[in-house]
């Protein structure tokens, strides 16, 4: 009997680089589960979508760990690609939001037993100017946290480093004044935040998109935060926006397959915790369910 092939992609210094310690027993997870396994280590950015996109069409499955940023490169070569491969995901990284909205295990062994075990679940991802993100497209406040805070702070702080790092920003708050389009109409605004998610966790925070949320139903959540007229008005804005707390004075949110930002300032973005580029024009559309992740 022919064994089933999988390709293991890992980063071996995603969060607190808890894949060195984990490694063995996850390939034999893997192993046991009655897989032939490849293992291919990224060394710098972009490996992951490299790898995807070279590897030959006999694997049965693509699983990788790693933090978000990892997953979204799985994900991009399996776009660019065109293949529809399943795709296994081992949550390593210091917030693993898109790890907690579909419910795979935290735990590295469990979350590899998920792969072998588990069901395919068909699930969308976003497009943001012919780039992939698996979860969140972000401006603004905060949003460049993530890819600013050194590699050896997250492994050290895990999620405390983005805190940190970003109680830091307060005092250095600007807005951008947008153009917002989607098929439902036009706003024009002032904002400090922007953020189309299909997630229900980000940055650690749970619901903090809304309730009811769902990967797989061809629309994103979308979160714009108006420029507030005061500090006392900023730190009620930060408490509602946390607690999902919709102030409409200061918060546009709805749901969206398709939504463009124009701006005459550049503006940098982030896509998944990664820098997403310096632009003025953005559009992002929802790709309905075009890839099949494990989960329990």
């Amino acid at each position: 009997m022919n064994k089933k092939k999988m390709l293991f992609i890992y980063n071996p210094k995603a969060g607190k680089e808890r894949i060195r310690s984990n490694l063995i027993d996850i390939i034999d997870v893997f192993a046991r589960g009655g897989y032939d396994i490849t293992v291919y280590p990224t060394k710098e950015r972009g490996d992951g979508t490299t790898a995807v996109m070279e590897y030959d069409d006999s694997y049965d499955i693509i699983a990788c760990s790693g933090g978000d940023g990892t997953l979204d490169e799985i994900v991009s070569g399996m776009w660019k690609s065109k293949r529809k491969t399943p795709i296994g995901y081992v949550p390593a990284g210091s917030t693993n939001d898109f790890a907690v909205s579909l419910g795979i295990p935290s735990q590295m062994h469990e979350a590899a037993k998920t792969i072998v075990n588990g069901n395919e679940y068909a699930c969308d991802i976003g497009i943001m100017n012919d780039e992939t993100f698996v979860y969140i497209a972000a401006f603004g406040l905060f949003t460049d946290v993530s890819y600013q805070t050194r590699q050896d702070v997250k492994n050290i702080l895990g999620h405390m480093a983005y805190i940190l790092e970003g109680a830091k920003r307060l005092s250095e708050i600007s807005s951008y004044h947008m153009k917002v389009t989607t098929d439902e109409g036009v706003i024009e605004d002032d904002f400090v935040f922007g953020m189309v998610t299909n997630s229900r966790s980000v940055g650690g925070f749970k619901d903090i998109t809304g309730k009811n949320v769902t990967m797989d139903d061809g629309v994103f959540e979308v979160t714009l935060v108006k420029l507030p007229d005061n500090m006392l008005d900023m730190s009620n804005l930060l408490a509602a926006f946390i607690n999902r707390d919709i102030n409409t004075e200061l918060m546009y949110c709805f749901k969206t397959k398709h939504i463009e930002f124009d701006s005459k300032e550049s503006i940098s973005w982030t896509r998944d915790g990664e820098f997403g580029g310096n632009h003025t024009h953005v559009d992002i559309r929802n790709e309905n369910k075009v890839i099949n992740i494990m989960i329990p």
